[in-house]
Parts: structure tokens; sequence; C-alpha cells
């Protein structure tokens, strides 16, 4: 059973037992859109007592917000627990929310007081945008619209239900979500909207980082990442939430390399070069690649530099990602494309032995496509891209990645004393491989006594 079969199940099952239910929310504006929803949500008179006695194989992860989670059949069995702390994949499962109304939300984000309700119009009431407040009898398709969700949809509008001020008061993360639903669609943000957003924007430091990172990085792998980011730009809220990134606006580079313009308009040429579902990696190296250079610009008598820009951007780009809460694993990588992108100009002229390590970085084709991004975004001189993909055709995997000819065991069989000297005559030996230079074990240890003696 698939989960749009399955949802039209449980909405069968809810009616069956006396409850008002419907989808709701972004499934039913996708499938009006035509388009295939990432997960389905429920919308019930039933309480969340009630919703767990029909189905008893259930996730209250809300059930304080009135939301319960039925699992998919035949989906990855799901292994939180009934009040799981760690939210179980969507995708995975129906989520049920009884209808409510809200009461108060003095922390910006959670109601005060959820007060159940009988009204299925009340219950829209309370949701962020009309394209999002739609309601769907999956057994006969007729819509329900009590808040102008399907004129808006046709208007291409994305407009919050109610008063924006107060929608947003309830979630700041609303003013994210609503530039990402405009950048998604292509639709514009209605006047009203868009005015609140940018009388708000200073308040989004409310919104916890986890929860503005994971939307930026929505925003930056949905496939329209450009647009995502001229809309933050425009709201006010980039200044907020990347103050590193507004700060390439107005930042000039020279021309005979970056005829595009300033920094900022590059960045958006690459971003605007992000595929659908990148990895999220790639996307935060794209747009943090020339972070350092704002901080290090300077006219010189021949033309404009940003002398360590590399050294510089690493440092920033490592430190937005802790700011943001990446995982050590995504901060490492992301740093590794910033501290590498400006490698490929020396490829050419590397030693063999350099190259062949350069190409051993750790998900090279992350890098391997940054630079073509970087490239297509200025100059559009291919060429070193190019070079370093025929490279790799040239060298198989096991000479680039060899099984090294001797080890720290053989340099203390042979008498050496373990210490700092075994990673620099480690390294010579493995460079010399790399050159094909040494071809053997003997003839390492060979080059190792001649070259590092031991001494009495």
């Amino acid at each position: 059973m698939n989960p749009r079969q399955f949802a039209t199940e449980v909405v069968r099952t809810l009616r069956g037992c006396g409850h008002q239910a419907y989808l709701v929310g972004g499934c039913v504006r996708d499938l009006l859109l035509g388009r295939d929803p990432a997960d389905y949500d429920v919308s019930t008179d039933a309480t969340p007592s009630e919703v767990m006695r029909i189905f008893p194989e259930t996730y209250a992860v809300g059930a304080q917000f009135g939301v319960v989670l039925v699992p998919i059949p035949d989906h990855q069995p799901l292994h939180a627990p009934a009040e799981a702390a760690v939210p179980v994949p969507k995708a995975d499962v129906i989520e049920v929310a009884t209808f409510r109304c809200d009461v108060g939300y003095s922390d910006g984000r959670h109601p005060d007081q959820v007060r159940y309700s009988k009204s299925a119009e009340e219950d829209v009431q309370r949701r962020d945008f009309t394209i999002n407040g739609l309601l769907l009898d999956p057994t006969s398709d007729e819509v329900v619209d009590y808040v102008g969700g399907r004129a808006d949809l046709k208007a291409e509008v994305i407009r919050t239900i109610g008063d924006p001020a107060q929608r947003f008061g309830e979630d700041k993360l609303r003013m994210l979500r609503a530039l990402r639903f405009a950048a998604r669609f292509g639709y514009r943000i209605d006047d009203a909207t868009f005015a609140a957003i940018r009388l708000l924007a200073d308040e989004i430091h409310q919104v916890s980082r986890e929860r503005i990172r994971d939307e930026i990085l929505k925003m930056l792998t949905e496939g329209h990442a450009r647009r995502a980011f001229e809309l933050l730009e425009e709201s006010g809220l980039l200044r907020e939430v990347l103050p590193e990134i507004e700060r390439m606006k107005g930042v000039e580079q020279p021309p005979e390399f970056h005829p595009e313009g300033d920094v900022w308009v590059h960045t958006l040429m690459l971003l605007d070069g992000l595929q659908p579902n990148c990895s999220r990696t790639l996307a935060m190296g794209a747009l943090l690649h020339d972070v350092g250079k704002p901080p290090t610009f300077r006219v010189a008598p021949d033309r404009i530099r940003f002398d360590g820009h590399v050294e510089v951007g690493t440092k920033m780009a490592e430190e937005i990602c802790h700011r943001y809460r990446f995982s050590n694993d995504d901060i490492e990588q992301i740093a590794a494309l910033v501290a590498s992108h400006m490698r490929f100009a020396d490829a050419p002229r590397m030693k063999e032995s350099t190259l062949k390590k350069f190409v051993r970085l750790p998900k090279l084709e992350e890098h391997l496509e940054l630079h073509r991004l970087d490239c297509l975004s200025s100059h559009r001189d291919l060429s070193l891209y190019e070079f370093v993909k025929q490279k790799l055709v040239e060298m198989p995997p096991e000479e680039i990645r060899p099984a090294p000819l001797i080890t720290g065991d053989d340099l203390i069989a042979a008498g050496y004393a373990p210490g700092p000297l075994f990673k620099q005559i480690l390294s010579a030996v493995e460079d010399l491989q790399l050159e094909g230079k040494l071809r053997s074990k003997e003839e390492a240890m060979k080059f190792v006594r001649r070259e590092f003696p031991m001494t009495s």
C-alpha cells in the first residue's frame, strides 16, 4: 500500500468511526499542482486518544499538540517509542492532527494552550499560508477551501491565512518558509505578507538554529537556490541569518577573471547551477566558497586582489557551520570544499604524486562539481576541469591509491626508533611510489637507509 492509498484508508477509517477527516496541507497543494507529495497529513475531529484507540500502532510524538503518527504498513519498521523524543521520518507515517484552535505563542513557536475543536474551518485558520490550508476528501476528490487557497494557487501567490504579523508571530520560521515556497513554485509573495516579513525579520533569532539551518538547506537543494537567496536579501532576512553572505554585495572582482560582476552576483550564478536534490555539503560549499573575499578585498596597483581569501574563508565556513550545528562530518567536507576550490588552478603543474593525492580527496565528485560551477559562473573556461577528469581516466585506481610499499613496522624491524621521523619517511616513500620511482619494498628500504640513515 503506497502512502496516498494508506492516507485515504486512514480518512475512510476515521469516518467509519463517526469522525470528520480530510487530507490537509502541503499534500493537498501538491496534488492540485500535479506534484507527488513528500508526505501526507490528515486532519480530524477525533482527539489523540480516540485516534490511538482506532489505530493501536501509533506514535504519540506530538500528542500534547493534538498530533499522532500512524505508521504506513510495509514501510521500514519504526523503532521510536510511543513518546519518542527523536522525530520519526514523515515519509514513513501519516500525521493525524486533531482540529484545534491555538491560544498564544509566547515562545514564538509552540502554542501556550491547545483547544480541540469540532470545526475544520476553525482548524485551518491557524495554518500558515492559504495554499497550505486546503482540505481534500480523498474518497471523492472534493476540495474544501475556507481560506482562498485555490484562488492563490491559480494566481501563483504566497499569502498568509489572516493577519501576516499574527501568523509570523506564532512561528517566526514561517518567514523563511514563505520565501522558500515562493522560490520553489516560482510564485510572488503577497504585498502585505512580504511587508510583514521585512518588519519582523530581526525576530528570526527566536527560532532555533537547527530549524533555520534545515530551512536554508531546503532552499539550497530544492532546485531554486538563486531565487531563494534573492528573496532572502530583498526581505532583510539574509543579513539576520547569514550576514557573511550579505557582505558579498558590492564587493567587486577583477573583470579579467570575473566578467559577471561582484562576489554576490557570482555566488548567485553558482547557486543557480545547483541541481535539485544535490548534497547538503556541495550546496553549502557552493554558498560559502568565496565567503572569505569580502574581508580580504584590496585594490593592488595591478588589480583587485583577495590575498588569503581561501584560508580566511575556510575558517569562516567552519564558524558558520558550527553556528548552525552541522554535524562534524558535514563541517569537515564543507570546509574541505572551500579550502580546495582554488587548487584546480595548480593541477597541470602539480607533481604526479601531488596530483594523485589531490584526486584522492574524499567526495572528489563534489570538488569537481563545485569547480565546474565556479568556472561556469565566471570565465566559463572548463579546461582545468577537463584536465582533471582526463587524468582520472588515465590513472587507474591502483595507481592513485596503491598499497604502501613499507609501513612503520618495517622501519622498526630495520632498527629505526618510533617517533615523528616516521611520518616524514613514510610520506617521502609514498611520494616516490606515486611518481613511479619506487616500485618495491626493497627499493623503498634502500631509499630510506640512504636518505634517512640511523644515527648511532
